[in-house]
């Protein structure tokens, strides 16, 4: 059974930072392109980043340059540095394997 737990988000000032992680099980981890995605309260899902298999990473215009997505295939976990948080960063966010969803963690960003 593929499980993606994701962790590290919390409550931030505008201008922080927070890493989030995401660890994978029940997956071959190091095969799969995988990502990080974001739902604002009344928005839809949007893509953040992501990082295919061999490292070549996507970003998401509003967020290039603050962010940045990295994998340990080893610990088959991915992460989302973020820096220089905004209040619109604010929104649940999900960790992504092609056909598999995390329930995510909540980031919040204070003004």
């Amino acid at each position: 059974q593929v499980q993606l737990v994701e962790s590290g988000g919390g409550l931030v000032h505008a201008g922080g930072s927070l890493r989030l992680t995401c660890a994978a099980s029940g997956i071959t981890f190091r095969l799969h392109t995988t990502g990080w995605y974001r739902r604002a309260p009344g928005t839809e899902r949007e893509l953040v980043a992501t990082i295919s298999s061999g490292g070549s990473t996507n970003y998401a215009d509003d967020v290039k340059g603050r962010f940045t997505i990295s994998r340990d295939n080893g610990k088959n976990t991915v992460y989302l540095q973020m820096n220089s948080l905004k209040p619109s960063d604010t929104a649940v966010y999900y960790c992504y394997v092609p056909a598999y969803w995390g329930k995510g963690t909540l980031v919040t960003v204070s003004s």
